[in-house]
């Protein structure tokens, strides 16, 4: 019986202790983003007033990208980055990406979400258009390979990302450089044009560029 108990009172404590976890992880995630160019709450096109619903929903999610998501997707075919010194084959933006692109291309309005077919649209240098051959490339495959072939780059399996783990633990999803690599949508460490890291003196992109 005190054994039954004991271990009862672990389980119970284990619970406590993640559900804690994860309250204090949301409770970040929601400071940040919290007065963020991803603060859409007092957008007069947002009518609901909240924060995570332009983009997320608990319920009747789209499927097939981001965890729950609540916004309508691009269906753009875009112009990808291309260059004669790059190793690298550059795709279609995949599901992370196609996700920032449903709003920063262009196509898709700001305040199509939750089943909603809205009509204002990303304006200015944040509407990055179909063209991307002016960007930073993305929905490409990073690894060992690319970088030994490229000579120009850090070895993602072993390089410091500067957050804690390597680039590929860090910055890197499902092995590719996504827009998420370079920038945080939740804006978890209060950075200017919400980077995951400082890009002073080029810090960001030293991480991978071995110059």
């Amino acid at each position: 019986m005190l054994k039954t108990r004991k271990t009862k009172l672990k389980v119970f404590l284990i619970v406590i202790g993640m559900m804690t976890a994860g309250s204090l992880a949301a409770t970040r995630a929601m400071a940040g983003i919290a007065g963020s160019d991803h603060d859409f709450s007092t957008e007069s096109w947002n009518t609901t007033g909240q924060i995570c619903v332009v983009c997320h929903t608990p319920h009747n999610a789209n499927s097939g990208i981001t965890p729950l998501w609540n916004h309508a997707t691009t269906t753009s075919t875009f112009t990808v980055y291309t260059s004669p010194s790059l190793d690298a084959v550059v795709a279609q933006p995949s599901a992370s990406s196609k996700a920032c692109l449903s709003c920063h291309d262009g196509t898709v309005a700001l305040d199509s979400f939750g089943g909603n077919t809205g009509s204002t649209t990303m304006t200015g240098d944040r509407n990055l258009g179909t063209d991307l051959v002016n960007d930073h490339p993305i929905s490409l495959g990073y690894d060992t390979a690319l970088a030994t072939a490229d000579g120009g780059l850090y070895d993602p399996a072993t390089a410091s990302s500067g957050l804690g783990g390597t680039i590929n633990d860090d910055l890197l999803l499902g092995g590719k450089m996504e827009c998420a690599s370079c920038h945080d949508v939740h804006n978890s460490s209060n950075l200017p044009k919400l980077l995951v890291k400082s890009n002073a003196s080029s810090a960001l992109c030293f991480t991978c560029h071995s110059k």
